[in-house]
C-alpha cells in the first residue's frame, strides 16, 4: 500500500481544530481512502531545526537504497559514521524513518507532502 506524509507547520490551535474536523467526518462513516499520516511543526524555526539539508538528503538517499544499515548510510552520503546516526535518530523519533525486524532502516514513505503558509 502507498503510504503518504503530510509535513507542516500548525499552531495547536489549528491542531485541533483539524483533529476535531477529522473526528467529526469519521462519526458520519467517511473513511478516508488510506491512511492519513501528519507531521505538524509549531513554526518554521522548528520545523528547520529537525528538517536540515542534511537530513533531506539523508531522506532521499536512504529512501533511493531501500532497507540499510546506519553503516552503509553513512558510506554512501560520505559522511561520519555518528553524524548519520544522530540524523537518524532524530528522523526515526519524528516518524520519517523506521527500522525493520533486521534492525535495517529505511523511508516508508511514497511521498512526503510538505506545505507551508506564507504569514500575511
Amino acid at each position: 500500500m502507498k503510504r503518504d506524509i503530510k509535513v507542516g507547520i500548525k499552531s495547536d490551535d489549528e491542531f485541533f481544530a483539524e483533529a476535531r474536523e477529522f473526528a467529526r467526518k469519521l462519526d458520519t462513516g467517511w473513511r478516508p481512502e488510506q491512511p492519513v499520516e501528519c507531521l505538524y511543526f509549531e513554526d518554521l524555526p522548528t520545523l528547520l531545526k529537525y528538517l536540515t539539508p542534511k537530513r533531506f538528503e539523508l531522506l532521499n538517499a536512504l529512501h533511493s537504497m531501500g532497507h540499510v544499515s546506519i553503516n552503509a548510510l553513512a558510506k554512501k552520503l560520505h559522511r561520519q559514521y555518528r553524524n548519520v546516526f544522530d540524523d537518524v535518530k532524530t528522523l526515526e523519533r519524528l516518524g520519517l524513518v523506521e527500522k525493520d525486524e533486521e534492525n535495517r532502516f529505511f523511508v516508508p514513505w511514497d511521498e512526503i507532502d510538505a506545505t507551508f503558509r506564507l504569514a500575511a
